[in-house]
């Protein structure tokens, strides 16, 4: 491997390294569990935060497949990568400002900030291609899981000693916000400075401006889309089995805290094992998936997700809790990498960003609609029961295992249609594609 390619990749991994620690901070352990109980309170902040989570989802839903195609047509995946980064990096920083009560100001940043983190993955993703040739774009992607979730890790270690140690005040658990803005741009600056684009900027075609381009070439790809009738049942598994992995993701904090009153550090603790889970699931998928087949990694993985989220319904102690937090992170991280290198292997060559802006809508999409469907469920039976005369704690928590059971119909109906994709022609399909233009 050349030197360039190498330091490439490391650009490339160092990217995921400081977006897993916002991921780590802002979405498992500490923000939404902190807006849940302390800027909102009660049931409310869970049908909150899942609106807040559908919000971006959706936003980023629609403009991503737009901005995909003029980046790909332009050689502009960085520019939009520093757009969207930078629009993360700074909210999450203001997040720090959010105190109890500041619901509307706590909603907004944390949009903001997930818009960020969300749409600049379709950039970050499609570089994926950039940085590594065929045959090794499941080990680079499984390696870029790992090292993300160690990023993870550091962060929240980082962080720990102060929640820790100061009592009473909630300011080093705002400040953990401003920690993390910094400590993803630091870890971000790499990507920008090694990784090369290997698409050239092409003219615009006659009579046409970046928009109407984007139209005409995402109204290409639907014409097609009968070429490539295994991608799309592959996209549509994805939109619904990662309804449940962004479910178990965005909740579990929420779920740790009503189910077995888990507390800041505690949460912390929880969610570093989850991340030390995540890296060996994300390597081992990379290696198991180069060995017998990335499809049949995924349908491994989504097993042992499946199996964790049933065990979490049924389980009642804390130390289970521990063990199952686990098992997911190990498996869901499995799930992640195996399907961002499908998504990368199904593309036509030179169509790379288009064809993640599609992987990634399916996953918006679902965002959107998983945590949505969770926060109106929890927060409605809690509600229910709680007005038949149940007691708080105990209708909230009643609330958060139907949820549970939500998470595990996504996860058991996307695998059903997974079961139908064929890996060998929808490879096929990518090779043979030329489209004229």
């Amino acid at each position: 491997m050349s030197k360039e390619r190498k330091r490439a990749q490391w650009g490339w991994y160092l990217y995921d390294f400081g977006n897993s620690a916002y991921a780590a901070v802002v979405l498992l352990a500490i923000y939404s569990a902190y807006f849940k109980g302390s800027v909102v309170g009660g049931a409310e902040g869970s049908r909150l935060w899942g609106i807040s989570v559908g919000i971006a989802m959706l936003v980023s839903a629609v403009i991503s497949p737009i901005l995909a195609v003029i980046a790909d047509h332009s050689a502009f995946k960085k520019r939009f990568l520093f757009f969207f980064s930078s629009l993360s990096w700074m909210f999450t920083g203001l997040l720090f400002f959010v105190q109890k009560g500041d619901i509307f100001w706590g909603m907004l940043f944390f949009i903001l900030a997930e818009i960020g983190y969300r749409s600049g993955q379709v950039f970050y993703n499609s570089l994926l291609t950039d940085v590594a040739e065929p045959e090794e774009i499941g080990r680079v992607s499984a390696n870029g899981w790992a090292i993300g979730s160690a990023g993870g890790i550091l962060c929240l270690l980082l962080v720990l000693p102060a929640i820790v140690l100061v009592k009473g005040s909630d300011l080093p658990v705002r400040g953990a916000f401003v920690f993390t803005s910094i400590f993803f741009v630091i870890s971000a600056l790499p990507i920008f400075l090694w990784v090369r684009e290997r698409g050239d900027h092409k003219p615009l075609p006659e009579g046409k401006n970046y928009l109407t381009l984007a139209f005409s070439r995402l109204g290409r790809t639907f014409r097609s889309v009968r070429h490539f009738n295994e991608f799309l049942k592959f996209i549509i598994a994805f939109l619904i089995f990662n309804d449940g992995i962004v479910m178990a993701l965005d909740f579990a904090a929420i779920i740790g805290a009503v189910l077995y009153g888990m507390n800041q550090t505690q949460l912390i603790i929880l969610m570093i094992l989850v991340q030390f889970a995540s890296i060996f699931g994300a390597y081992l998928s990379g290696l198991y998936g180069e060995r017998v087949g990335f499809m049949r990694a995924l349908i491994v993985s989504l097993l042992l997700m499946i199996a964790a989220v049933v065990w979490m319904f049924f389980n009642t102690t804390l130390t289970g809790f521990f063990i199952i937090a686990s098992l997911a992170g190990f498996a869901l991280t499995g799930v992640q990498a195996v399907t961002r290198t499908m998504a990368g292997i199904f593309a036509p060559k030179g169509q790379s960003a288009e064809f993640y802006s599609f992987f990634a809508i399916a996953g918006k999409t679902s965002s959107f609609i998983g945590p949505t469907v969770y926060g109106f469920l929890a927060t409605g039976v809690a509600l229910r029961l709680e007005a038949q005369g149940m007691a708080t704690l105990l209708a909230e928590q009643a609330g958060q295992r139907v949820g549970i059971i939500s998470i595990a119909v996504f996860l058991v109906v996307g695998l059903l249609v997974l079961l139908t994709v064929s890996d060998q022609r929808a490879r096929k399909a990518a090779l043979e594609y030329a489209p004229a233009d």
